[in-house]
């Protein structure tokens, strides 16, 4: 096992979706795993599964319906795509998503991936299922000599700084 994408289970999805299945009517499993655009492309592609409007000076988070398993020093990086950053000024609300590898399966959720998007414009801005709307990146990272996190992750976002 290097890295890749998966679905989370039908249960998840389930659980995360059911107060905007039939908002959205989004059904299990039609939503497609990230992928690169060309074979050099360093990010990977998320593709929205909902439609969605962020409002004018509104944020809205997106569910991806997908998890990440990566080596244990690696990291997803996940940015806005440069042409709804450029083109819409659309911004991830943490400007810089970090997934690590220890939220792979966690027993908060499963590892399932959100996007929350913030919209600094005047006019609503319409995401369509299949949109590309974000794009990770795998990259290594290093540590210091003297780290010594021993700690184990508990749970899902935000679970290591309980």
């Amino acid at each position: 096992m290097q890295r890749g994408f998966e679905q989370i289970s039908q249960k998840q999805w389930d659980n995360d979706f059911h107060n905007i299945l039939e908002m959205h009517q989004v059904d299990y499993p039609k939503h497609q795993l990230p992928k690169r655009g060309s074979k050099n492309s360093a990010g990977y592609d998320f593709f929205s599964p909902i439609n969605e409007i962020i409002p004018a000076h509104g944020t809205v988070k997106i569910p991806t319906g997908v998890k990440v398993y990566m080596q244990p020093d690696e990291v997803l990086m996940i940015y806005p795509r440069s042409s709804i950053g450029f083109k819409t000024n659309i911004r991830l609300s943490n400007t810089t998503g970090v997934i690590d590898s220890d939220y792979y399966n966690n027993p908060d959720n499963e590892g399932h991936m959100w996007i929350k998007f913030y919209n600094p414009t005047d006019e609503d801005y319409h995401i369509f299922i299949g949109d590309k709307i974000a794009q990770g990146i795998f990259t290594k990272f290093l540590v210091t000599d003297d780290d010594n996190a021993d700690q184990d992750r508990t749970g899902g976002l935000g679970s290591t700084g309980k």
